[in-house]
C-alpha cells in the first residue's frame, strides 16, 4: 500500500552544522522549504505524504527513523542532519533522545496530508500514487540551496517505465 518514489531519499549528514531550531528553520526558509513546524520528533506510526515532499531537520538530540515501510531501512540522525524525503516514502520515529527537537518543511510551503498505510483503501492508495507522480521537483535542496540534481537525474516516468503503472491507477 506504499507508493514510495522514483526519487532517491537524501540524507545530509551535518548539513546544518550543530543544528539548532533557529538555524535549521532559517536554512529551510532561505531555500524555499516553508510551512515549517517544530516538534519533539515525528509521528511514531508509519505514514507518508502524497501532496508534497518533506525535509526533516534534526535541531536537537537524535532520532531513529524507519523508512520505506515494514522491513525497510532504519536511519539514525543527529543534530545538524537533514533528511530530504520524496512524497510517498513511509517514515516513522522508532527511537529518540529525551531532548529530540525536529524541524520540518515543504517546498514552496505546500500543504501536507497524512496517509497511513493501515488506514487507506486501495482507491485512496491509487489516488495518492497519482498525486505523487504529478508533484514537481523542488527548485532547491533545503540544505545546499542548489538544484535537486539527484532528483533531476532520476529516470523520468517514461524512462522508468511508469506510464503503464500510472495509466493503471485509473483503471478499475
Amino acid at each position: 500500500m506504499l507508493p514510495n518514489s522514483r526519487f532517491p531519499l537524501l540524507v545530509h549528514r551535518a548539513g546544518i552544522s550543530g543544528g539548532g531550531v533557529d538555524a535549521v528553520k532559517a536554512r529551510f526558509r532561505q531555500n524555499g522549504w516553508l510551512n515549517n513546524w517544530t516538534y519533539p520528533g515525528i509521528y511514531t506510526y508509519p505514514h507518508f505524504h502524497s501532496t508534497t515532499h518533506e525535509c526533516l531537520g534534526c535541531a536537537v538530540g537524535w532520532m531513529e527513523v524507519a523508512l520505506f515501510g515494514r522491513g525497510g531501512t532504519k536511519v539514525r540522525i543527529e543534530a545538524g542532519d537533514v533528511i530530504v524525503m520524496p512524497a510517498g516514502v513511509s517514515h516513522q520515529m522508532t527511537g529518540s533522545s529525551a531532548d529530540i527537537v525536529m524541524v520540518g518543511g515543504y517546498p514552496d510551503g505546500r500543504d501536507w496530508d497524512n496517509m497511513q498505510e493501515e488506514q487507506i483503501t486501495e482507491e485512496e492508495r491509487r489516488a495518492a500514487a497519482k498525486r505523487i507522480m504529478m508533484l514537481p521537483i523542488p527548485a532547491r535542496d533545503p540544505v545546499t540551496g542548489l538544484p535537486m540534481q539527484p532528483w533531476i537525474d532520476a529516470p523520468s516516468s517514461v524512462d522508468a517505465d511508469l506510464n503503464d503503472y500510472r495509466d493503471a491507477l485509473d483503471a478499475r
